[in-house]
């Protein structure tokens, strides 16, 4: 049997008052920085309460478009409930399947037994670093009646992901341990600045 692909992953958010100087600590310690406006759809089993009363955890889909790119296509994924923080406490370890989409996500979804439960629009910044991605962002509300994002007021909080960029498998060549080695880096960059933590989602 294949070992599963996961997601290693570090989290933080900050005010607005913080925003240049960590931005400036992250550029620096980046290769390549962008500006991000991405639409995520969460989506969860039309069984969902059901399986809640049996006591088990719906598995969540969710369909992510990067809104900077015209061509961009939809990207669907999926995360499993985080491992335990005995077996990682620096960092949340979670397995983490993705696949990308030709046409209607949203519809393909649909077909697949989901329903939509919610939309975020996240615009920011996105960096990468060796085998990471950070993202750091401002979710933006939708409008009810057009359905499009509504700029974040200043004093949003300002929230940090720094994480794999793609899925990453636990095995000898390849060990868990250097994916967590490498957030736990950004985390000792960051201190004093931005507290980074692991999050049990």
């Amino acid at each position: 049997m294949s070992s599963p692909y996961y997601e290693v992953a570090l989290f933080g958010e900050f005010f607005s008052k913080d925003l240049k100087a960590i931005l400036n600590r992250i550029t620096l310690h980046s290769e390549s920085a962008h500006s991000m406006h991405v639409r995520e759809v969460v989506f969860e089993p039309f069984d969902a309460q059901q399986q809640r009363d049996a006591a088990t955890d719906p598995v969540m889909l969710r369909a992510k478009k990067d809104l900077t790119d015209p061509e961009s296509g939809w990207i669907l994924y999926s995360y499993l409930k985080p491992e335990s923080v005995r077996a990682h406490p620096e960092a949340t370890v979670r397995p983490w399947a993705t696949c990308q989409v030709i046409g209607d996500a949203l519809s393909f979804a649909c077909t697949l037994g989901y329903v939509r439960r919610s939309q975020i629009y996240k615009r920011g910044y996105l960096f990468r670093r060796g085998p990471l991605v950070i993202q750091m962002f401002q979710q933006e509300q939708v409008d009810p009646k057009t359905q499009q994002p509504i700029p974040a007021h200043t004093d949003t909080l300002w929230e940090v992901e720094v994480k794999t960029a793609s899925p990453t498998r636990n095995t000898q060549e390849t060990p868990l341990k250097i994916a967590v080695n490498a957030v736990v880096e950004v985390q000792l960059l960051m201190k004093g600045l931005l507290d980074l933590r692991r999050q049990d989602l």
